[in-house]
């Protein structure tokens, strides 16, 4: 009974400010999000998405030759062979939403991988390198496919943003300011400490199970309205509040029922939201530049009546959804870019766990019957 009463008193819903394990991928103290040491404005201002990918596999900036070498190696892993292409297609995208696709796809990743179940730390790094180089490749073979046409082939002297969006609108080259600024989200969105999909990715790592099992564990994490799938959500409220004289009306109501505002609060975060901040920024460029600057508008309405009536400040989520959708990019891929940059973080968790791993095993406080007697059917009552 001792153990029990222990065991009790440790329970903590969702796990909040439980310490689950030890880590140097990323930190949040108070509001500032770090990267092995180096807070995200740092990184935003300064870095590339393949430069920050190094950092937060290797725990340190690469060299120059170190930089030119990683980069070739992700690009010579960009393409997807015409094969599992053609498996590709025959995945429903008909009322199926991306991210379920993607789940699948990457899933499928592991069948053209001789070295899948190979959890050396050399093939895991190959692995990995293949599966941030595809991500991205994946998501516009998505976009593609699902509108009857073929994915387009991407461009192997060119970056991971640069050539999503290339891809991703059919092989029209994108704007330099777009790429510069889809770079800087991809790096914003890279890793968030011990958030719900990396814990799912560890959670699974700690198995011993293979990476691409460990990333379908972290997709399908990521999926869900409550964490990755909060974007999409948050475009389509403004969507339907429609108008900047709407939108305080539309918060005071959803206050009244107890409703959640999409992208305004987090569990960590009591001061702000470091990576709301900066897109806060890049909304308000961008919806200028294309002539919606409402939508920025609306945001920060919501976003301080939020703040003055209860204290709560926006997210990643909330300002990235102006900032996609002022970039014509469609609303269900949201999420799905999430994953493009998340990968990294889930393989530096992913690691991170196989280098020093005890498989988790948390306990459960009993809330059920106790004394129960098994009885014949016959005299049950």
């Amino acid at each position: 009974m001792a153990d029990i009463q222990i065991f009790e008193g440790a329970l903590d819903k969702g796990l909040e400010g439980v310490v689950a394990c030890s880590t140097a991928v990323s930190s949040i103290q108070d509001a500032t999000l770090s990267y092995r040491g180096f807070t995200i404005e740092d990184l935003a201002a300064n870095s590339t998405f393949e430069e920050t990918v190094f950092l937060l596999w290797n725990n340190r900036l690469p060299k120059a030759p170190e930089l030119e070498s990683f980069k070739k190696q992700l690009a010579a892993e960009y393409t997807l062979a015409p094969a599992f292409i053609q498996v590709l297609k025959t995945i429903p995208t008909k009322n199926v939403h991306p991210m379920a696709w993607l789940r699948t796809a990457v899933s499928l990743m592991a069948h053209w991988d001789g070295e899948a179940n190979d959890n050396s730390n050399e093939a895991n790094l190959r692995k990995g390198i293949k599966l941030v180089a595809k991500m991205g490749t994946l998501v516009a073979a998505f976009e593609a496919i699902r509108n009857g046409k073929e994915p387009v082939a991407p461009k192997s002297d060119k970056s991971i943003a640069w050539n999503f969006m290339y891809m991703l609108k059919g092989g029209v080259e994108p704007k330099a300011d777009h790429v510069k600024i889809f770079d800087t989200c991809l790096i914003l969105h890279a890793d968030h400490e011990l958030n719900c999909s990396a814990f799912a990715t560890r959670v699974t790592t700690s198995s011993l199970s293979d990476l691409y099992s460990a990333i379908v564990s972290a997709i399908g994490a990521l999926k869900g309205p409550l964490h990755g799938g909060a974007n999409e959500q948050v475009m389509i409220m403004l969507k339907r509040i429609g108008t900047i004289e709407k939108a305080q009306a539309f918060v005071k109501d959803a206050l009244s029922a107890k409703e959640k505002v999409m992208g305004i609060g987090h569990r960590v975060y009591k001061n702000g939201d470091p990576r709301a901040a900066l897109l806060r920024k890049i909304s308000d460029k961008l919806t200028a530049d294309k002539g919606e600057h409402h939508w920025y508008q609306m945001s920060t309405l919501i976003d301080d009546t939020m703040y003055k009536e209860k204290g709560l400040m926006p997210n990643v989520d909330f300002y990235s959804a102006t900032v996609y959708y002022s970039m014509d990019i469609p609303i269900d891929i949201y999420t799905p870019i999430f994953a493009v940059s998340r990968i990294s973080g889930w393989v530096a968790h992913a690691m991170e766990q196989y280098a020093n791993n005890r498989i988790y095993r948390p306990r459960g406080k009993w809330t059920g019957k106790t004394g129960q007697k098994w009885s014949p059917a016959a005299s049950r009552q």
